[in-house]
């Protein structure tokens, strides 16, 4: 069993996903326009929530939801299941594949057997395609590497199946309806909209108003919880802005490629020129990373490095409330 699918990689798991399985079925979309299109860009922050034992933070919505998003605006209907046991998973899959069906799966990443190990943790929101089996090897496109794979039968079941935060449930998507025409402009706007409306959202732990808030926080970290506790919320909050996914320098950069496209659809060219800002904030939030490493890895040389990194981050979200604000006035 082997459809006629072309490995494309991207630079994040979904984005990329979505791209390939829509150019597999005639539709030519890059990851930027996928991401934009489906409001990936987002900042989220809940102390409440912990993840690895730390406040939640995450620079996307959930997953699933950029396809999601994306597909309607497009017109595109998308067909996502869930299977109680590993037996009906597989034959569903078995059975998409022998109809010429390459098949996105959420999964985990921590038994990922072709990741490097420092990327192997418990993270469940990874997505990769199916696009064939050969006797009991699956044929694997997972979009971050650089060329396809393969896992067998029951390393496959593994990562479907795998246990807590996000838990995939053998989680299979694929688009099943495509329409003739595709309104690219409508599908663009409102795309934009909904990210400006989130990034500029009037609650504490949606938007810029989150990262200000997590700004205040991280002042308050090593006093509050200890120098050692603060650090691991660091560490935390730089992995999931570098390492898991693209987070947020990656996305901005995603973000800023989207926007050179759509001024081009659109006919709009100060787009253009706000592409070019936003690229300077994820330029910005790659910096502010390599700060906060600095100071969980003790090579810091700053006094004060806990106010100094929350104030980059109070200039970094002044920045992108400007930003958000010139792009929902320019469509």
């Amino acid at each position: 069993m082997e459809t006629g699918f072309v490995h494309h990689q991207s630079a994040h798991c979904e984005n990329g996903v979505a791209s390939n399985l829509l150019k597999y079925h005639g539709i030519n979309i890059s990851e930027p326009m996928v991401f934009g299109i489906g409001s990936g860009l987002f900042f989220f922050y809940l102390p409440l929530l912990k993840v690895n034992h730390a406040p939640a933070i995450s620079y996307r919505p959930m997953p699933g939801f950029i396809f999601n998003k994306a597909a309607k605006r497009l017109g595109i209907k998308v067909k996502r299941v869930k299977f109680s046991n590993p037996q009906s998973a597989q034959k569903a899959l078995e059975e998409n594949l022998n109809n010429n069906i390459p098949s996105g799966l959420q999964v985990g990443v921590y038994n990922l057997t072709y990741f490097p190990d420092e990327y192997r943790f418990h993270f469940n929101a990874h997505n990769l395609v199916v696009y064939g089996k050969k006797d009991d090897t699956f044929l694997i496109s997972d979009p971050v590497m650089e060329t396809v794979t393969t896992l067998t039968e029951k390393e496959l079941e593994k990562v479907r199946f795998a246990k807590g935060a996000l838990a995939p449930k053998g989680q299979m998507y694929y688009p099943v309806n495509i329409p003739s025409e595709i309104d690219w402009e409508t599908a663009i706007k409102k795309g934009i909209k909904n990210t400006c409306n989130d990034m500029l959202a009037p609650v504490p732990i949606v938007g810029v108003a989150a990262m200000r808030f997590l700004a205040r926080s991280i002042r308050k970290w090593p006093v509050k919880k200890g120098v050692k506790v603060a650090n691991h919320y660091l560490a935390q909050m730089v992995r999931m802005q570098e390492e898991i996914g693209t987070g947020g320098g990656g996305f901005r950069f995603i973000y800023a490629a989207f926007l050179q496209e759509a001024s081009v659809v659109l006919k709009n060219d100060s787009l253009k020129v706000l592409s070019a800002e936003m690229t300077t904030i994820g330029d910005l939030w790659r910096d502010f990373a390599v700060n906060a490493a600095r100071v969980y890895k003790n090579r810091s040389n700053q006094t004060d490095v806990y106010n100094s990194l929350a104030d980059e981050l109070i200039h970094i979200s002044n920045l992108e409330e400007a930003f958000f604000k010139k792009l929902k006035k320019a469509i």
